[in-house]
């Protein structure tokens, strides 16, 4: 059925309800209405990278390092696997009654805030820093995970609404500010464009943007609503309603903050304070006509997702869960994500050359630095150590020392500080190379809460890696072994001079639970890797000349403002490949490329058009992404590539949040950005067209 088909069920079916049970219904966990057949129902669930918080699923790396493949079809793909093991997970669970927390189907996910600062704990949650390309790979992940039959396969939630990136420790009371601006050219995009594509739910963020809290914005709902023309449901943040009285103490009291989310369009609430609805209503402050508006967008969504007269997706069986198919997706993920941020020709491993390979680093056999944060549970899972001992069997020695714990001076309590570093050098001597497996996990970057790191509430305080890790690194270092530093991290990390004294940086992010696996076969070249960064990776000095982390203005922020070279640039990425752009035309609807690959491995590359509007004012600093395509380049071969580039890509954004042509748009074509930095690293420059 379509949207108003099911709306007209909707309408009748609340016309049936009293006023207690309609406002019983706008709580996350709604509890059934015998009386009318309805079930329960717990809106609540995740998938961020493959259904989470329920048990068993295929998990799929990290959101930012999905976003390094720049693979649209790809994330349509894992949408398209979350929802079918949403559904065959929610028909197994109803099946024995059980409709608790995260059994839903509508997912909140994606997130499609801009990872504007690099300190930002939750930055590893989302596409990374550019609009356009967070707008791409949003859109293609709520269409996989909604499908585009007549009744969703799931459905997706864009969050968080609007202006949302930290601080993590400040977000139950901050208030974010951004001109008209930076709203219309970095906060918004990605938002509507999601919109546009029929997202089925919106989730406010727990800050105040521009004075007002956004799950009681009338603004944002003004924007959302009135000028976007959006018709699903929007749900607050968890417990973010609440803090309208605690924390931004825009009200006094629970029911007044109730009223005020109710009245500018939170339809349910995740958390506690909708149980005051039916006080507020008893005192005037809320209408029996807008509970009963929110309840229609609510079960408008249940009948659209089937739940009220059932579908074919009834029928998925449980046996969908982790089968072939999906583990496939998920390894193609793991692979594309994989950024080789240096190459000195330590990569890849010769296996006939090696004897022993040392593996060392607390994030070599870790469970934890495969998953990142809002995940599921994997039957089995594979870390980087375990991927290559799986890859070398018995024709190379695998040597292994954790080195150091992730964060603390001492693995074990009653030793003496840096307590693994003799075995870790041991193990480096007694090696024909080294790999350095070091970075983060979700108990050092994640959710304010839900993380180990209480001193920045899940943010970071630099760019820097832990100091353990740091000693350790120039200590193995210091051997003097061909040494290879496998880094796995969400976001923006600082080697320092390790990423200067090692022969080789591979970026593997948080891979997903059976991502060692493909970070193995690219290590021992089976696999070329072709991963670009999503995100700008700084300097760690150039924090100090960054804005405040509260300061939501766009100078100095992301590729497109940034007024210094990085340490690596947003798009860059090396493959085992030798691939340039060799020429490059403007056509009727947008340019064609020709790709070559020089080097002698057969390899994937993304193609990417930067635009400039060379005499424009109000023209980010410097040229920005407008189209991109990722492509086989076999070794000695040609590829042509034609990008489509819609006019509107090309207009730019005033003062006033409006989008105007202005100045002359110049392309540049290129395997990553028109920069001095790209090129120093690349050894090939962007053709200007």
């Amino acid at each position: 059925m379509n949207r108003e088909q099911a709306r007209i069920k909707a309408q009748a079916l609340v016309d049936r309800m009293t006023v207690e049970e309609v406002a019983s219904q706008l709580r996350y966990d709604a509890p059934a209405i015998e009386r009318l057949g309805i079930d329960a129902y717990n809106w609540w669930n995740e998938a961020l990278h493959g259904v989470a918080r329920a048990g068993t699923a295929t998990s799929f790396p990290q959101a930012i390092g999905i976003a390094a493949a720049f693979d649209p079809a790809l994330v349509r793909r894992l949408g398209d696997v979350a929802a079918t093991e949403g559904r065959a997970k929610f028909n197994a669970a109803a099946a024995h009654g059980d409709r608790d927390i995260y059994k839903g189907l509508t997912f909140w996910s994606p997130n499609v805030n801009i990872f504007r600062d690099p300190r930002w704990g939750r930055g590893h949650e989302t596409y990374g820093e550019d609009p356009f390309l967070t707008s791409q790979l949003g859109v293609n992940y709520v269409k996989g995970l909604q499908g585009e039959g007549e009744v969703m396969k799931s459905a997706a939630c864009a969050k968080h609404f609007a202006v949302h990136s930290g601080p993590e420790a400040l977000r139950h009371h901050f208030n974010a500010e951004a001109t008209k601006k930076d709203m219309a050219e970095t906060y918004l995009p990605a938002f509507k464009a999601l919109v546009d594509a029929g997202v089925e739910a919106v989730m406010g963020a727990y800050n105040r943007t521009n004075g007002e809290p956004c799950c009681g914005s009338a603004a944002l709902q003004r924007t959302l609503r009135d000028e976007w023309g959006f018709e699903g449901h929007f749900v607050s943040d968890c417990w973010a309603i609440r803090d309208f009285h605690t924390g931004h103490m825009v009200t006094d009291t629970p029911e007044e903050s109730a009223a005020l989310a109710i009245e500018n369009g939170c339809d349910v609430n995740c958390g506690n304070t909708y149980v005051y609805l039916m006080k507020a209503y008893e005192k005037g402050l809320v209408s029996e006509a807008q509970l009963r508006r929110s309840a229609v967008r609510l079960f408008t969504c249940r009948y659209l997702l089937g739940l009220m007269e059932g579908s074919e997706f009834d029928q998925i069986p449980y046996e969908k869960v982790e089968c072939r198919e999906h583990l496939d997706a998920a390894r193609r993920a793991s692979e594309e994500s994989c950024v080789l941020l240096k190459n000195d020709g330590m990569l890849p491993l010769d296996r006939a050359k090696l004897n022993t390979l040392g593996v060392i680093g607390p994030n070599a056999n870790s469970r934890a630095a495969l998953i990142g944060n809002y995940h599921g549970t994997s039957s089995r899972y594979v870390t980087v150590l375990e991927g290559l001992q799986d890859a070398l069997g018995d024709d190379v020695r695998v040597l292994y020392s954790q080195g150091c714990h992730l964060f603390r001076d001492r693995e074990e309590n009653l030793a003496v500080a840096d307590d693994r570093l003799s075995e870790a050098l041991t193990v480096a001597e007694c090696s024909d190379a080294v790999l350095l497996v070091l970075g983060l996990d979700e108990t050092l970057e994640g959710e304010e809460g839900d993380t180990g790191n209480a001193a920045a509430s899940g943010d970071k305080l630099d760019l820097l890696l832990p100091e353990s890790q740091r000693r350790l690194m120039d200590a193995v270092l210091a051997v003097g072994k061909p040494t290879a530093i496998v880094l796995m991290a969400g976001s923006a990390i600082d080697l320092g001079t390790g990423a200067e004294k090692a022969d080789a940086v591979l970026l593997t992010w948080y891979p997903g639970a059976r991502g060692g696996s493909a970070v193995a076969d690219i290590l021992l070249g089976k696999i070329s890797p072709s991963g670009k960064l999503p995100v700008t990776f700084y300097k760690n000095e150039q924090l100090e000349r960054m804005p405040e982390f509260t300061d939501y203005a766009m100078r100095g922020r992301t590729y497109r403002y940034i007024e210094e070279a990085p340490l690596y640039p947003f798009g860059y990425g090396l493959t085992y490949g030798d691939c340039r752009v060799a020429a490059a035309k403007r056509t009727a609807s947008g340019v064609e490329a020709e790709v070559v690959n020089a080097g002698g491995v057969d390899t994937d590359e993304v193609v990417q058009v930067y635009v400039q509007n060379e005499g424009s004012e109000n023209a980010p600093r410097n040229p920005r992404l407008c189209a991109f395509a990722r492509v086989r380049v076999p070794t000695g071969e040609t590829v042509k590539v034609c990008l489509d580039i819609p006019a509107d890509r090309l207009k730019v954004v005033d003062a006033a949040g409006a989008p105007v042509d202005e100045g002359v748009p110049v392309f540049y074509v290129g395997l990553g950005q028109p920069d001095a930095r790209t090129e120093e690293l690349t050894g090939h420059a962007a053709v200007k067209v």
